[in-house]
């Protein structure tokens, strides 16, 4: 669907004030950065995070009385898929070294970690390895790999400063140190970054960064990571087994308190699969799809929150769920691309933000979470947002700004990806902007880890954004490619030391879950709502109570 008429007039708005904006930038005049104390007053009045009544307190739980988005506190106060009476576990189907549920870029540079170290692995994975928010990552990846003029310290700084000084330091630490090495290993795995002629890699800045370190893959980061990482993992195809459409449903404890496997569910042939190991990752990723407060996402369709679900029944506790992320930047015309992803590597290049009347109204690399607040500002109070054919409102993302500052043909040439999808709508990005709005992309928070990725569970091991701390209360672009590979490959190595030298055997067993379901009890809470949800459900009956289903059919294996 091209813009309409209507559209078209108003994109005259913003071809008018082009030349003066890009003379301006030419010129080393940047719209300029809210100060401190402007960034505290619109992040307070507009983000969704602020709003109380999007909230409520989990009631049972080691986070009991912690006040999250009432999505995720429905999945928490729900019951197991699993009856944990009917479940057989003296004869598991699959035995292993480590199981790693989840397989994006995160799962799958556990697996080779923990491969490297001798260890045999199991993949889990929801629908197909690789199917994850990984290959929905756009912009790229940080690391001060530059170390003339960067260094692990300013992007130490640059992570801490984003997060609002909440995250967890020594998280941080790992996080920033370790970052020149993943980028090392991936260009040893084959990773295509995009590069100068002469082999230099190329970089360029991210809202909220002192210096350019984010590498990319033109506008395809994600994907061309994942495909380097999914080909390594599938030549180790002796040591390392993935079965796909195969979700986990709940985590298998032993006797002797340690994380001894997980009860898988396959889809196609409904049957339920019991995987003992030694040591679990859980990389189960985010949780976009449910919909937090009504917001479209940009995550891909298994993005539900099953890890936290099922950890969380486990005893290992949450931490900043209470932040979410919305991304400044996605699509909201054409409606059928509704909510995908506009990289802010557009923003990272000179592209501004304007409103209805052609002004740009924000620095373009302010935080995201300033950011979105200020889209959002700019729409529902100031009365300037761009209305839409179905009564919605956006702003302009001036994308052909940047042809006519590098030369015609310069959208295209980086940013291929967009500028394919918006062609399917007869919509050139190199000649017409992309109308865009807030959309929830990242989980901020998620369960509590260490820096060598151990949880409170013992043999449970964690990496990406199913953790939370690193990232504190908002997170800076690039760091969630960077946080699967530094967490995923911390977490596969150190489940593998834990599964060849310090697991216990022990019995099987699913007390937990009973334990579980006798504390909802107690609370009062009556419901049959199950989690985790594994596939959300757009049909018109079920959209109102976003659930997949209220009951649970299966035929153990």
């Amino acid at each position: 669907m091209p813009y309409p008429e209507s559209l078209k007039q108003l994109i005259k708005k913003v071809e008018e004030t082009r030349p003066a904006r890009i003379a301006k930038k030419e010129a080393g005049e940047e719209f300029p950065a809210l100060s401190l104390e402007d960034r505290h007053k619109v992040l307070h009045a507009f983000h969704p995070d602020v709003k109380e009544e999007g909230r409520r307190q989990i009631t049972v739980g080691p986070n009991k009385g912690y006040g999250i988005c009432h999505e995720m506190v429905d999945l928490l106060e729900a019951k197991s898929r699993v009856n944990p009476d009917s479940v057989d576990l003296t004869k598991p189907d699959y035995e292993t070294d480590v199981l790693v549920i989840g397989a994006g870029g995160s799962g799958t540079a556990a697996a080779l970690l923990a491969q490297e170290q001798g260890a045999k692995v199991i993949i889990a994975t929801k629908l197909r390895h690789g199917d994850a928010n990984t290959m929905m990552a756009e912009g790229g990846i940080q690391a001060a790999t530059k170390g003339w003029k960067d260094s692990p310290y300013y992007h130490y700084l640059d992570i801490m400063g984003g997060g609002h000084f909440t995250n967890k330091p020594e998280l941080v630490e790992t996080l920033a140190n370790e970052a020149p090495d993943v980028i090392r290993w991936l260009l040893s795995l084959g990773c295509n970054f995009s590069k100068y002629p002469d082999g230099t890699l190329q970089t360029m800045h991210g809202g909220g960064t002192c210096r350019k370190r984010m590498h990319y893959a033109a506008d395809i980061t994600g994907a061309e990571m994942m495909r380097t990482l999914r080909d390594e993992a599938r030549n180790r195809c002796e040591d390392i087994t993935v079965i796909e459409f195969s979700p986990a449903v709940e985590l298998i404890l032993n006797d002797k308190g340690q994380c001894a496997g997980a009860v898988l569910y396959n889809m196609e042939t409904a049957e339920y699969i019991i995987v003992k190991a030694k040591a679990v990752v859980m990389a189960t990723g985010g949780s976009g799809r449910l919909h937090t407060q009504n917001f479209m996402t940009t995550n891909h369709y298994g993005a539900t929150a099953d890890g936290i679900v099922m950890a969380y029944r486990a005893g290992v506790p949450v931490c900043f769920l209470h932040t979410i992320q919305y991304h400044p930047t996605g699509v909201i015309f054409p409606e059928q691309a509704e909510g995908i992803l506009i990289t802010e590597k557009f923003r990272g290049a000179g592209a501004n933000l304007v409103n209805v009347d052609g002004e740009q109204f924000v620095f373009e690399r302010e935080p995201r979470d300033i950011e979105a607040s200020c889209i959002i500002k700019e729409c529902v109070s100031v009365g300037k947002g761009v209305p839409t054919p179905t009564g919605k409102f956006g702003i302009w993302l001036d994308s052909p700004m940047l042809d006519v500052m590098f030369g015609e043909g310069y959208v295209k040439k980086e940013f291929p990806g967009k500028h394919i999808l918006f062609d399917r709508f007869d919509i050139d990005i190199g000649k017409e902007p992309m109308m865009i709005y807030p959309t929830l992309h990242y989980q901020n928070g998620g369960l509590e880890f260490k820096r060598d990725g151990a949880t409170p569970l013992k043999g449970l091991y964690l990496g990406g954004e199913v953790g939370g701390g690193t990232h504190g209360e908002n997170r800076l672009m690039g760091n969630s490619l960077l946080d699967i590979m530094v967490y995923g490959r911390i977490a596969g190595k150190s489940a593998a030391a834990f599964a060849l030298n310090d697991s216990q055997d022990g019995e099987l067993t699913l007390d937990h879950v009973r334990k579980y379901h006798q504390e909802l009890a107690d609370a009062g809470i009556e419901t049959d709502r199950i989690a985790p949800m594994l596939l959300p459900d757009y049909t018109e009956e079920h959209i109102k109570i976003k659930q997949l289903t209220t009951d649970y059919q299966g035929t153990m294996r």
